[in-house]
């Protein structure tokens, strides 16, 4: 097999994560619209037709008391359950679930099967119903077809078409290894599970020792890189465990085929084949065998019943994996054989089941579960609304007749507008009154780069609109340089009341446009310095949100370790600045021209972090010329690495011998890299300003307007 660049030259950058920002690689086309398909649905019906499959239809494969929906709730819960805060990558969207590495993890054995079996209904609704959005309603219906009562379903998630390869899922080289911890009981950071091909933890316990405390600790740290607390993950366990049953009636490496992406043609990608196995035994999918209650297609308390009241010991299953059963003498309600009614089967729990028992904080969690039903029951329900929505953004994405009317802190609520917005003759007055002030152009660049650039695509998370950036956590972050920050802040401030005082036709600013609207007046000046006048498209209609409108924790994961485009790097960070550079842009949906149309401009802009020299390679900053590339291709000058710091470099004049400009590894990656050096190329010609500026004014609008899901 040929190799890849990235395996000749494996410390290459690779820019090509950013290609997929580029272009459509779906079949439908760029004209077409999901939301608009998806109200199309007549979702009462499709609820019906995901019922009937579930409880009245079995055929090619066993259904567990002749009821598909465990395996379902399993299927949505482990589509949205690879979310994780430090990123916002991983979760439902996209229906990541169909490809590798995801579709092959050992912890979704046979839920190639579940999607499978959903196949006909897919088929019906075609493209008015992704297999984002089909997955996770199936479990929500397989919930309530059990009996209970969900909190609301969203539409809106729209489908990949190819693999995430932005995403890194960790450092191991084999699956179900862990080689994660940088200390015992720590995940590195960015990552959320524990185990490589787990969603979560080794249901065994750490290493596959049946040890519950240590098992506790490991449940609480990656579900908190969900940001779940305490009650909302013993809430999901606790009630996605009231149903269904695991699946050890053999040894997995013994009973199973290869998984779907190491199988053979014929398997037509269905992988995990387990032959007679699963006809006669049972299917073979953990190595754990057996259910957690009395009634496994029921909504009961049978779980935390018996979870506290009997004792439990380990053992080892017929899978040969730890499981365990109760105590001797302690008599737990039977369930019936999963595919034979008549047999009687004694619950078992796993370590991390025992686990809740044991921690005395999920104890308490548990014990006030038990003795209030209703207070669990609505636990798990918003719980379960959380896992399978938390990657979908801002209400305003949310689709369908069953999005509840209530917003939850973990959507990040805007305050509806209570003013008219401002008009075109407004926003120009607005723009003088800014420029009229003593703020450089790049305080307003950084400024609104700061509040516009927390946006995530993955999680639909952060963005311009709120002005979060006034409010605690991110008016303290040291990206933000506070105290510059809350001077401009305090200056746009008085504009703001001002404007609004003056005004007796019920048209305001909001702080948050204000923000934009300065960024984008000051790009227009730097532009018209270098003799182009441009006008940079501006859409009011921002609303500021409110401190106790912001969840300080959650926002945390926000923080930028390194921003490029400021040309800032935190000391404590082991990837390479260049790589940073490339996962933020790919955060912020841009391609590789935009982000090197963003960096070569704010370089120019001088919109550096503490107004540093590194990368302003012009004699007159604040005007949006080329010459940042220009003096990176000038072959007038040779870099060196500074002395001690291998992410600095001083750019010496090859005549004279003398240090002229000061760079960063984010700034020479555009002059050594193939890919970003042909772009930088363009830019850096006697023709290239124009196109510079043009490309520039083009990735700053998208950018100021990415979390505007009432525009786009």
């Amino acid at each position: 097999m040929s190799k890849s660049n990235q395996d000749w030259w494996p410390n290459r950058l690779n820019v090509d994560l950013l290609d997929t920002n580029a272009r459509d690689v779906g079949p439908y086309g760029e004209d077409f619209e999901y939301a608009e398909e998806f109200q199309k649905l007549d979702l009462d019906e499709v609820k019906a037709d995901l019922e009937e499959l579930m409880t009245s239809s079995e055929d090619w494969w066993p259904a567990d008391y002749d009821h598909y929906g465990p395996f379902f709730i399993r299927m949505a819960w482990h589509s949205a359950g690879t979310y994780r805060t430090a990123d916002g990558r991983g979760g439902a969207a996209g229906a990541r679930q169909r490809f590798t590495p995801i579709s092959s993890w050992p912890d979704n054995a046979n839920l190639d099967k579940a999607r499978r079996l959903l196949l006909p209904i897919k088929q019906k609704y075609g493209r008015k119903l992704s297999w984002a959005d089909l997955m996770i309603l199936a479990g929500n219906v397989a919930i309530e077809s059990m009996g209970f009562q969900t909190f609301g379903f969203a539409g809106g998630r729209e489908d990949d078409f190819e693999p995430d390869d932005a995403v890194d899922w960790g450092p191991e080289t084999e699956l179900e290894t862990q080689e994660r911890f940088e200390e015992p009981g720590e995940i590195m950071d960015g990552l959320g599970a524990s185990v490589m091909g787990l969603i979560y933890v080794n249901p065994e316990g750490p290493n596959g020792n049946p040890d519950p405390m240590a098992s506790a600790k490991n449940i609480r740290q990656t579900f908190s890189r969900m940001a779940m607390n305490d009650k909302e993950t013993a809430a999901l366990i606790a009630g996605g465990h009231t149903f269904g049953k695991v699946h050890g009636a053999d040894d997995p490496e013994e009973a199973h085929e290869p998984e779907p992406a190491a199988a053979p043609i014929e398997n037509m990608g269905l992988g995990w084949q387990d032959g007679e196995t699963a006809a006669e035994e049972g299917v073979t999918t953990s190595g754990i065998e057996g259910p957690w209650t009395a009634s496994p297609t029921e909504w009961d308390m049978g779980y935390v019943n018996n979870l506290l009241e009997y004792e439990w010991e380990p053992e080892k299953g017929p899978g040969g994996a730890w499981q365990w059963t109760p105590k001797e003498g302690e008599l737990v309600d039977p369930a019936p054989g999963a595919q034979n009614p008549d047999e009687e089967v004694t619950p078992m729990m796993l370590t991390t089941d025992i686990a809740l028992k044991r921690d005395p904080d999920y104890r308490e969690v548990m014990e006030t579960f038990q003795e209030n039903p209703m207070e669990f029951g609505m636990a798990f329900a918003k719980a379960w609304y959380k896992l399978t929505h938390r990657d979908m953004g801002p209400p305003e994405r949310f689709l369908g007749p069953e999005v509840p009317d209530e917003t939850m802190i973990w959507q990040d609520p805007l305050p509806d507008a209570d003013h008219d917005t401002v008009g075109d003759e407004a926003v120009e007055e607005l723009k003088s009154r800014i420029l009229d002030t003593d703020l450089s152009t790049s305080q307003l660049v950084k400024t609104a780069w700061a509040s516009a650039s927390t946006y995530r695509d993955s999680d639909k998370r952060g963005g311009a609109n709120g002005a979060r950036v006034r409010l605690e956590p991110q008016r303290s972050w040291e990206v933000n340089e506070p105290a510059e920050l809350a001077t401009v802040l305090e200056t746009l401030e008085g504009i703001q009341a001002e404007f609004n005082a003056s005004r007796s036709d019920g048209v305001a600013v909001s702080l948050a446009d204000l923000i934009v609207l300065g960024g984008n007046a000051a790009v227009e000046q730097a532009a018209a310095e270098a003799g182009y006048d441009v006008e940079v498209p501006f859409e009011p209609g921002r609303t500021d949100a409110s401190q106790e409108q912001t969840d300080v924790e959650s926002f945390e994961a926000l923080k930028p370790r390194a921003d490029g485009f400021r040309n800032y790097l935190r000391d404590d960070v082991e990837e390479t600045p260049e790589e940073l550079l490339v996962d933020k842009a790919e955060l912020l949906n841009l391609t590789a021209t935009e982000m090197t149309a963003l960096v070569g401009g704010m370089r120019a802009l001088g919109a550096t972090y503490q107004n540093s020299d590194y990368g302003v390679f012009t004699d007159e900053p604040g005007t949006l010329t080329n010459d940042f590339f220009m003096t990176l291709l000038d072959m007038d000058y040779e870099w060196e690495p500074v002395p001690g710091n291998e992410n600095l470099f001083d750019g010496y004049d090859r005549e004279t011998g003398e240090a002229e400009w000061e760079a960063t590894r984010f700034d020479l990656i555009f002059g050594s890299n193939d890919r970003l050096r042909a772009i930088s190329e363009v830019y850096g010609s006697s023709d290239g300003e124009a196109e510079l500026v043009h490309d520039f004014v083009d990735a700053w609008s998208k950018v100021m307007r990415l979390d505007r899901f009432d525009l786009n």
